[in-house]
């Protein structure tokens, strides 16, 4: 019976441990916060308190990788602006946290690292994006998950899987939610690139699945999302009828610009059929 650490049991991370549960893997999982202990303990996941930040790493990260093969890095970024900012208080931020991790890494039992990241490392270029595709993000977090994703495949003590998932949707989050009712939202025509929660955890376990083969390159990237792109407009005006609520009104005087990212390479490397795609 083989055991995972994941660090990051969020809105992913928590049921994706659940799900490893019952498919017979032993689980160690984090939390930044005190009240979510007994949580993850009555699910079967051994709970670990770890905080991670730019000066320093809290909490008892060895024993948190103890007897680990892979360890899943599920934490967000949780930096805002869509500008790139060079301010003091973001430069780096993200960055620092996975160079602090790394060394318990290279001093633990984990050879495998699977790391959540994001599509948004590709900038709106109103082209298809695969992962050949240049890397050129036009975010502050877009900008350091592609470093945080270099620092971490570039280890020798260990092979990292990226995986860069688009928006993420479950019964519990959904973009409309926010959009409805807003006014001059941009970009109306550009296509969406969502993936649903039950995808997300669906690709994690086939990547892990895939890595019981000694054949398998784990050092790999993945993008991630739906195989379903209506504008925006098109989708979102009618996810709001669906649910009875406000419309979203568009600005469409100026032209769109987007992405449209493809799910070819987990579709066919992975053989991952998605289970979500009229999202």
């Amino acid at each position: 019976m083989k055991q995972i650490s994941i660090l990051g049991c969020g809105w992913l991370g928590f049921p994706l441990a659940k799900s490893l549960l019952q498919k017979g893997y032993l689980i160690s999982g984090s939390t930044t916060s005190e009240n979510k202990i007994p949580m993850l303990h009555n699910a079967g996941i051994t709970p670990f308190l770890i905080c991670l930040s730019e000066e320093k790493l809290e909490g008892e990260m060895d024993y948190f990788l103890k007897n680990s093969e892979i360890l899943i890095i599920d934490i967000p970024p949780k930096l805002r602006g869509n500008a790139l900012d060079t301010s003091t208080a973001l430069s780096k931020t993200f960055v620092k946290k996975i160079q602090n991790l790394i060394p318990f890494i290279e001093n633990s039992s984990v050879k495998k690292v699977l790391f959540v990241s994001s599509t948004s490392v590709y900038a709106d270029e109103n082209v298809t994006i695969t992962e050949e595709s240049i890397t050129n993000p036009d975010t502050e977090s877009g900008k350091q998950l592609l470093e945080a994703e270099v620092l971490l495949q570039s280890n020798e003590n260990f092979q990292t899987t990226v995986i860069r998932f688009g928006g993420l949707i479950g019964a519990d989050r959904h973009p409309i939610q926010f959009l409805s009712g807003k006014t001059n939202i941009e970009n109306p025509e550009a296509p969406i690139n969502l993936i649903h929660q039950e995808d997300c955890i669906g690709i994690i376990e086939k990547i892990i699945q895939k890595a019981q083969n000694e054949n398998y390159n784990w050092n790999e990237t993945f993008n991630a999302a739906a195989p379903f792109h209506p504008t925006r407009k098109e989708y979102y005006t009618q996810k709001a009828i669906e649910l009875n609520l406000a419309l979203p009104h568009f600005n469409e005087s100026k032209p769109s610009i987007g992405k449209l990212i493809s799910c070819e390479k987990v579709e066919h490397i992975l053989g991952y059929s998605f289970k979500n795609i009229k999202l």
